[in-house]
């Protein structure tokens, strides 16, 4: 069986506060896009997984593909498989890469055993490999409150939308853009200005707050997100917690800009 595994983009992301459980409450818009993966599980002999494409970090026992199967193989007593993954989302650009070809590895378990397992039940076992793991179950546009996995569904319509993508050379982590954000009750909400604004207002009312630190410390990722507005952008944002950066346009554009990038991304919502 093969599946698809596409990435996100964070239209928005707030930080509200840090919970006690040592996680931070955000509020974001995540929206699909059609940047894949490629994911490959058939039965086997014995239990292997594979890869090819981007390198990843590791010797694959932690990968979260793995970590997917494991948890369901507990609970199911599943036969043994062979995963292989070719790897094209970049790691470390805040798209969500990872946390989708988990997600996709529990759909495809789920039918390759007959599992028959609901939407509900695959998001009980995605909230437990990462915060945004539920959100690639559904091809569909959500937002996304306490860690990020509280999805509801949201009004928005990028659709014949064209997308730029652009992933520098550089890795920001987690950890180090939580580090440099002061948690805070946003004016807007970003359910609110996706919802109610039209698009070119959200230049001034959609915002990143992982921006304001990353872009101090990385200025090349900042100077990504003002040539995509001087290349004529409707809406430009760093996604998640970067380093990747995105611009929205009104039609397909050709980019005059020059910027390092390691991937590079661009096509119709």
């Amino acid at each position: 069986m093969i599946a698809f595994p596409f990435c996100k983009i964070n239209l928005g992301l707030s930080v509200l506060s840090k919970r006690a459980d040592g996680f931070h409450a955000i509020e974001t818009c995540f929206y699909p896009v059609p940047w894949t993966d490629i994911l490959e599980i058939i039965p086997s002999d014995e239990f292997s997984f594979t890869a090819s494409g981007i390198p990843i970090d590791g010797d694959g026992s932690n990968n979260l593909c793995v970590r997917a199967y494991h948890l369901l193989q507990r609970e199911f007593n599943l036969g043994p498989v062979k995963i292989h993954l070719h790897k094209i989302i970049p790691m470390g650009a805040g798209l969500g890469g990872g946390s989708a070809d988990a997600a996709f590895t529990l759909k495809l378990l789920s039918q390759l055993f007959e599992l028959k397992l609901t939407i509900d039940q695959l998001k009980y076992y995605a909230s437990q490999l990462g915060s945004d793991c539920s959100f690639f179950l559904e091809n569909k546009p959500q937002v996304g409150e306490g860690k990020g996995d509280e999805l509801s569904d949201v009004v928005i319509d990028l659709k014949n939308k064209f997308l730029v993508i652009v992933k520098p050379d550089i890795h920001v982590s987690t950890q180090e853009a939580y580090a440099g954000v002061n948690p805070k009750s946003p004016t807007i909400k970003v359910r609110e200005v996706v919802e109610a604004y039209p698009l070119p207002k959200w230049r001034d009312h959609l915002i990143n707050d992982f921006e304001e630190s990353v872009f101090e410390k990385y200025p090349a990722i900042k100077k990504i997100k003002e040539a995509l507005y001087k290349e004529g952008a409707v809406y430009s944002s760093m996604s998640g917690s970067g380093s990747s950066v995105f611009g929205i346009f009104e039609k397909p554009v050709e980019l005059k800009s020059s910027f390092p990038r390691s991937a590079y991304w661009s096509g119709l919502l």
